[in-house]
């Protein structure tokens, strides 16, 4: 069996087509057809015509779309900037009244501590004042009890003696014991 090949299958119908179409090369770089210069004048008019309508009408529009998205971006830009400009400013000013109620605070809790170490001391103060004048008072009536009871321990002791002397002797002498009394605690 004998096969032929398959190129000769496809190169038959191009063997009907005119000798213009199988030329050698490529056919649409003859640049001595006329068909190839009516192709490329014809081109060149429907770019042109193209350009002229895409110029006129479709690119404005879109010319106007991107300067409205660019001018949109530069003001969500500027805003964006802005606000945290703002941001660190607020942000600035946050941590500079932290730092100045912080050391507000110390101040405070010094001005206290202060405050209650010299009312305590005033406190201590006082009532040392107050123990001391109590002592003082304490020791005057002390020292006027035992001058009391000194200055009457002459009587006293005249008076137990004389009880004394009158139960073991049964007489009672009042100026012997007196003198003796006297001569005793002198």
């Amino acid at each position: 069996m004998h096969r032929t090949p398959r190129l000769f299958l496809f190169a038959a119908p191009l063997a009907a087509v005119p000798g213009r179409a199988v030329a050698a090369g490529m056919p649409q770089l003859n640049v001595h057809d006329p068909l190839l210069i009516g192709q490329v004048a014809w081109g060149a008019v429907i770019f042109a015509g193209f350009y002229v309508v895409l110029s006129r009408s479709a690119l404005p529009r879109i010319e106007r779309v991107l300067s409205n998205r660019r001018t949109r971006i530069q003001n969500d830009l500027d805003i964006a900037r802005r606000a945290k400009a703002e941001s660190d400013r607020a942000s600035a000013e946050l941590l500079s009244t932290r730092h100045e109620a912080a050391a507000q605070a110390r101040a405070n809790v010094e001005r206290i501590q202060n405050e209650a170490r010299l009312s305590a001391e005033t406190h201590a103060r006082e009532t040392a004042k107050r123990l001391e004048a109590e002592v003082a008072n304490a020791e005057a009536r002390i020292a006027q009890s035992r001058e009391q009871a000194l200055s009457s321990l002459p009587a006293i002791a005249t008076g137990t003696a004389q009880n004394l002397v009158s139960r073991l002797i049964g007489e009672q002498d009042e100026q012997t014991v007196a003198s003796a009394v006297k001569r005793v605690s002198a």
